[in-house]
């Protein structure tokens, strides 16, 4: 699946988490019914990525974590706060960069409507 194909695929599985649940719980909550949404779907992802940090040749002693990665081709950082900042797309764009991914989705389950909770992060998409 390509990488539009795949978030298609993610969008509705986080509506289908959202509108089972609503807004107002946890991140981690949120990551799990994601989870059990994309594993009934079939869609391949790893959960709590270690993603490692090189720092001028040497490897930092902590790895970032990305919250879910599908099919090593979409990152999806997972939030459950009240407004998205620019940091959080921020950090988006540079778990793209170290993993040198096109896409990301940056999904906020803390809104009444989950359309209006997803931004479509792109690392030099065409």
């Amino acid at each position: 699946m390509t990488e539009n194909e795949l978030a298609t695929e993610i969008i509705g599985a986080a509506i289908d988490v959202h509108r089972e649940l609503g807004p107002g719980l946890l991140e981690s909550i949120y990551e799990e019914c994601l989870a059990m949404e994309l594993r009934k779907r079939g869609v391949p992802f790893e959960k709590q990525v270690p993603v490692p940090i090189i720092y001028k040749g040497e490897r930092v002693k902590n790895d970032l974590r990305l919250d879910i990665w599908v099919d090593r081709k979409v990152i999806v950082e997972i939030k459950a706060v009240e407004v998205l900042h620019p940091i959080h797309w921020a950090q988006t764009m540079t778990y793209l960069k170290l993993t040198n991914n096109r896409l990301g989705l940056l999904m906020n389950f803390n809104v009444d409507l989950m359309k209006n909770g997803v931004e479509r992060v792109a690392n030099r998409m065409y």
